[in-house]
């Protein structure tokens, strides 16, 4: 009944225990495995031939941009060009670890936004401390649907993702105390543009925050959209599935 729009299940902290993790994920109807190297990619190909419902993404992460070469782009092409992916992402911005090659990083979310485009894939975007460029690069080259990926913008920020049509996808960090920004955002997004998320392991909801986060901990971000936009779990669930799978028609 939960749809977590992102979560990386394949990376080594989820996949060493995966078939407990998968076994936890019992109530989630929907679930994107996001990639972020060829390890995990090959890994969430082997687990969609026997759970063909769950939908794959694939991209190369900002703060890798100065490691890739033209080979990732191939490999890349090539998962695209074998209908291998669902998505294409995470893709984006990241200057809080290193500013040292923003070009770079321009460089390959240019690309990738491309070959997105071409492919007609949605793009998941990985937004940190590089608002205005991502933006810029976005609405100068996007024609495809696009995901803001656990957003933690202002209300303005969304506003200016809603313009370009996007969706926004919530995270645990909704259920954090203090979190007066992310709990205005949950409140104010309409709701035929809302997704939730884990981005486990990372970012574990409250009750269980500071513990390796899962798919099934989506039901308490879920729970807290409930409780702030004052509707029934099954009616959120369902709005929340419907534009989770609208992702994946043509336009």
């Amino acid at each position: 009944m939960y749809t977590d729009s992102h979560c990386h299940i394949t990376e080594d902290r989820l996949y060493e225990r995966i078939d407990e993790v998968l076994k936890n994920m019992h109530e989630v109807s929907n679930c994107m495995i996001m990639c972020t190297n060829e390890t995990e990619f090959k890994r969430a190909l082997a687990l969609k031939e026997t759970r063909p419902h769950f939908k794959i993404a694939f991209g190369w992460f900002p703060q890798d941009a100065k490691d890739i070469t033209e080979k990732h782009i191939q490999i890349l092409q090539k998962a695209i060009d074998s209908n291998q992916i669902d998505c294409l992402g995470e893709i984006g911005l990241d200057y809080y670890w290193d500013k040292s090659f923003i070009n770079e990083q321009k460089e390959l979310f240019i690309k990738q936004i491309q070959m997105a485009n071409h492919a007609n894939l949605p793009i998941s975007i990985h937004m940190r401390e590089a608002t205005k460029d991502c933006l810029d690069i976005l609405r100068e080259h996007a024609k495809t649907k696009v995901i803001f990926h656990c957003f933690s913008g202002s209300k303005e920020t969304m506003n200016e993702c809603l313009k370009m049509g996007a969706y926004i996808s919530f995270a645990g960090p909704i259920t954090f105390k203090n979190n007066r920004q992310g709990v205005e955002c949950a409140t104010l997004c309409p709701l035929d543009k809302i997704l939730t998320e884990t981005d486990s392991p990372y970012l574990t909801p409250v009750p269980y925050r500071g513990k390796t986060n899962e798919p099934k901990y989506v039901e308490f971000t879920t729970k807290k959209i409930c409780e702030l936009k004052e509707i029934d779990v099954e009616t959120l669930c369902a709005q929340i599935s419907n534009n989770f799978q609208s992702l994946f028609k043509e336009a």
